[in-house]
């Protein structure tokens, strides 16, 4: 072994690209969201990848973007709650994109219901972010650091208290 993990059936990951996007046209087709398809960076130096997101006409239900990655999918629900489906896509962590995708659907379906709470956090070394999905099948928190501009930003975005988002409307 030379040290390095190897990802050499990383087409397998195709299966996550169909899923995301079966999913997105199903929940447009029956939530009342505006879907905004375009080509973003995912960080400063990254390639432009294509992104497609569902924003509820409700303001206090939470948006949904996917990043069409190479070679997953990058979710994110809420302001905070991202993911990356793989989150490693070599031979050795051998994730199943079976499993992906139903984590996909899981987390997605947490979010429409309802399920994500956010929130900022002010501490003695800085801000951070607090985030909980529960739903069917799912039951997660996290929380990462804030920059101290990102920390105003979303005070006076209205997460300086909790913010519980509220379901997705049915279009019928």
């Amino acid at each position: 072994m030379d040290g390095y993990a190897r990802a050499t059936d990383i087409d397998r990951f195709a299966l996550l690209h169909e899923a995301a996007d079966d999913m997105l046209d199903e929940f447009a087709d029956h939530y009342l969201v505006e879907r905004r398809e375009n080509k973003e960076p995912l960080g400063l130096d990254d390639a432009l990848v294509r992104t497609v997101r569902l924003i509820p006409r409700m303001p206090t239900a939470a948006p949904l973007a996917i990043h069409f990655t190479d070679p997953g999918i990058r979710m994110v629900l809420g302001r905070w709650w991202a993911e990356s489906l793989p989150a490693c896509a070599c031979d050795i962590c051998g994730e199943d994109p079976r499993e992906l995708v139903e984590r996909l659907r899981l987390h997605a379906a947490a979010l429409i219901e309802g399920g994500l709470w956010e929130r900022v956090r002010r501490g003695m070394s800085g801000s951070w972010f607090e985030t909980r999905l529960i739903g069917t099948g799912v039951k997660s928190s996290r929380e990462g650091p804030l920059s101290a501009a990102g920390a105003r930003e979303a005070r006076r975005g209205g997460f300086a208290e909790p913010v519980q988002w509220a379901p997705w409307q049915l279009r019928f």
